[in-house]
């Protein structure tokens, strides 16, 4: 990656980190997927985004509670259990993966360590 994409992206990251987000919750629930080995949570930096992805799933709208990305990644990231990421704004041109990976969630479940959180 050259150091130009590594800014940015640790940009990405700290926006994210800073921002309060829409996570959709569905029986209670916050609402998820798995695919390749990783349980990724949704995220959605605004309504019409999640209004976006419900309807191409084609779906009712879920409910939602606001979390600021910070918490996501640094407290119910590791409470989840086994490799946990973020699909920000899923389905959308503008889209952010967070994959769990040293220096986005915290080491003890990222999956790049070694280690993971059993």
């Amino acid at each position: 990656m050259s150091a130009e994409a590594l800014r940015e992206r640790q940009a990405e990251i700290g926006e994210f980190r800073r921002r309060q987000v829409l996570v959709p919750v569905v029986d209670g629930s916050l609402l998820s997927a798995e695919a390749g080995g990783i349980r990724w949570l949704f995220a959605f930096t605004d309504v019409p985004a999640l209004e976006r992805f419900a309807e191409a799933r084609g779906e009712a709208v879920p409910d939602r509670v606001p979390v600021h990305g910070a918490r996501l990644l640094d407290q119910v990231v590791p409470a989840v259990g086994g490799p946990v990421g973020i699909a920000v704004d899923a389905g959308s041109p503008a889209g952010l993966v967070l994959p769990p990976v040293t220096e986005i969630v915290p080491d003890a479940v990222a999956v790049d360590t070694g280690e993971s959180a059993a």
